[in-house]
C-alpha cells in the first residue's frame, strides 16, 4: 500500500512513514494511491464481531507490512481500553429510522479519541521500532488536543506540543489539555483563532530546516492514519442497522471535515452509504461551497460549538483531489488560491462533490432550541456539535433510509451552553469530577511562527 500527496510533488510512501510524517514536504496531503474495498460477503461477516474485530478487518488493508497481525490487534486493544462503554461506539434510537451513534465514551469523552488512541500506540510501536523520538506539534479547536494529550502523556518517544486559540475553546476543553502533569506534553495558548493555530503548523511543517531538525510529525487530522481510524465506526454502526444488506445514510457535524471524509472513504470502500450529509454551525463555508460552488474564507465568529468554528477546513482537500481526479497540480493551484482569500470550483466538479455530500446549516438559536427539544422529545441531552447534526439531519432524512447523526461529543464537555438551552448542568462523569481541581500548566504565546519554534525548541531541548 503506497501513499501519495493530494499537491503530486512529494515523495511516495509506505504507510509508516506516510503516518510519521503527517503533512507531505508540498504541503499536501497523503491518501492512499487505490481504495482497498471489502467485498458483500465480507462487510456481512462484520455483523456480530465486537468493534476492536472490526477495526481490525476495517484497517488491516491500509497498513501493509507496518505491523504484524499480532502487533496490530495488540495496538487496538490498547487503544479502546479506557474507552467507557464496552461497544466503544454505541447506537441509540431517536425516532423511526433516526439514529445517535455516541462517539464520546473515550478517554476525552470526544470522538477524537477513537483515532488519537489508535495513532498513539501506533507511533511508540514504530519509533521503539526504529529507536526514534519525533516533536508532535497539533493545532485543535478544542478536542483534538486534548485527545493528543491524553494518547502520547508519559510515552517515552514523543514531546508533544498543542496549539489552541486562547479563550476560543471551553473550559473543560482547556483543562484537559493544559492540566496533565507529564513533562513531555505542552498546552500552547495562541492569541488568535483555529484557522491561525492551523496555519502556523502548517508553517512549521513548510520550514523545513526546522521540521527535519526537530523530526517533525502531525496528529492533525492532516494526518491519514487519523482518518483511518475513523472509517471503522461507519462500518460498525451500518452493519448493526442492517449494511450491507440495506443503505444507510450519515449526518456528521464538522467543521475540519476530516470525520465526514472518514464516511466518503468507507463508501469508496463498499460500504452502501447513500448520503453524506456535513452539518456546520454559522461558520459554513463547508455547507457554502457545497450551495454555491465558492470556497471563500470568512471572519470566525465564536459559537457555542467552538469546535467547529473554523474556516479552512484541511480535509476537504483530500475530497477536492478526488474530485479533480487525482489532479496534484489542480489542487495545488486551487490551495495557492485560497491563501489569497478563496476559489471557486465548476459546475462539473461541484455535481461530483454533490454526488456524494449534502450540507446543513445551523444558528446558535436553532443550536440551542435543538438541544432543548432533544431533551423533551428524545429525553437525549446533546453537545451543541451533535445537536447541529441532529438538526441537519431532521431537516434532510427520509422515511425510506436510516439515518446515523454522529454525537460527536459529551455535553458535559460544554456545559455552558447545556445549561443555557435545559436548566441541566450536565457532570463529568466519574474518572474526571476532580478536572477543576487541577493545576493547569500552559503557556501563552502570539500568533507568530518564530515564537511558536522558539517555545518548541526550548522545551525538547531541557
Amino acid at each position: 500500500m503506497q501513499y501519495i500527496s493530494t499537491r503530486g510533488n512529494a515523495p511516495v510512501l509506505k504507510f509508516e512513514d506516510a503516518m510519521l510524517t503527517g503533512l507531505a514536504r508540498d504541503g499536501g496531503l497523503y491518501v492512499p494511491e487505490t481504495i482497498p474495498t471489502l467485498s458483500h460477503a465480507d462487510i456481512a461477516a462484520l455483523s456480530g464481531l465486537s468493534y476492536e474485530e472490526i477495526a481490525f478487518r476495517v484497517m488491516r488493508p491500509f497498513i501493509g507490512d507496518t505491523f504484524t497481525d499480532e502487533e496490530f490487534a495488540d495496538i487496538i486493544a490498547k487503544a479502546y481500553a479506557g474507552f467507557g462503554h464496552a461497544a466503544r461506539a454505541p447506537m441509540v434510537q431517536l425516532d423511526s429510522n433516526h439514529f445517535l451513534l455516541e462517539l464520546f465514551h473515550g478517554p476525552t469523552l470526544a470522538f477524537k479519541d477513537f483515532a488519537m488512541q489508535m495513532i498513539g500506540q501506533m507511533f511508540q510501536v514504530a519509533l521503539s521500532r526504529r529507536g526514534e523520538r519525533v516533536t508532535i506539534v497539533g493545532a485543535t479547536s478544542g478536542d483534538t488536543g486534548s485527545a493528543a494529550i491524553e494518547a502520547f502523556k508519559g510515552l517515552d518517544a514523543v514531546d508533544v506540543f498543542i496549539l489552541y486559540p486562547h479563550g476560543r475553546v471551553s473550559e473543560v476543553q482547556r483543562r484537559q489539555m493544559t492540566t496533565p502533569s507529564e513533562s513531555n506534553v505542552h498546552a500552547l495558548a495562541v492569541d488568535g483563532h483555529f484557522d491561525d493555530c492551523q496555519a502556523r503548523l502548517k508553517d512549521m511543517f513548510n520550514d523545513f530546516e526546522f521540521r527535519d531538525g526537530v523530526r517533525l510529525a502531525g496528529v492533525n487530522s492532516i494526518n491519514w492514519a487519523r482518518v483511518l481510524a475513523q472509517v471503522v465506526y461507519y462500518f460498525s454502526s451500518a452493519v448493526s442497522l442492517g449494511a450491507p444488506h440495506r443503505k444507510v445514510s450519515f449526518t456528521v457535524p464538522t467543521g475540519n471535515f476530516g470525520d465526514i471524509f472518514a464516511g466518503y472513504i468507507a463508501k469508496k470502500m463498499g460500504l452502501p452509504i447513500d448520503r453524506l450529509v456535513v452539518a456546520t454551525n454559522q461558520n459554513d463555508i463547508l455547507h457554502r461551497c457545497l450551495t454555491t460552488g465558492a470556497y471563500v474564507t470568512d471572519q470566525v465568529i465564536p459559537s457555542i460549538s467552538p469546535s467547529m468554528d473554523i474556516q479552512v477546513s484541511s480535509n476537504f482537500e483530500r475530497a477536492m483531489f478526488d474530485a479533480y481526479g487525482r489532479d496534484g497540480a489542480a489542487i495545488g493551484q486551487l490551495m495557492a488560491e485560497l491563501k489569497q482569500g478563496g476559489f471557486h470550483i465548476s459546475q462539473g466538479i461541484l455535481e461530483e462533490l454533490r454526488s456524494h455530500f449534502d450540507s446543513g446549516r445551523v444558528s446558535e438559536e436553532e443550536t440551542s432550541a435543538q438541544i432543548t427539544r432533544s431533551l423533551r422529545t428524545h429525553a437525549e441531552l446533546l453537545c451543541p456539535h451533535s445537536a447541529i447534526g441532529v438538526e441537519v439531519a431532521e431537516r434532510l432524512r427520509t422515511s425510506t433510509t436510516p439515518m446515523i447523526t454522529l454525537a460527536t461529543a459529551h455535553p458535559a464537555k460544554f456545559p455552558d451552553a447545556v445549561e443555557a438551552a435545559t436548566g441541566i448542568r450536565p457532570p463529568l462523569p466519574e474518572r474526571m469530577a476532580d478536572l477543576f481541581d487541577r493545576s493547569e500548566r500552559v503557556t501563552r504565546v502570539g500568533n507568530d511562527l518564530e515564537a511558536l519554534k522558539a517555545v518548541v525548541l526550548e522545551r525538547i531541548n531541557k
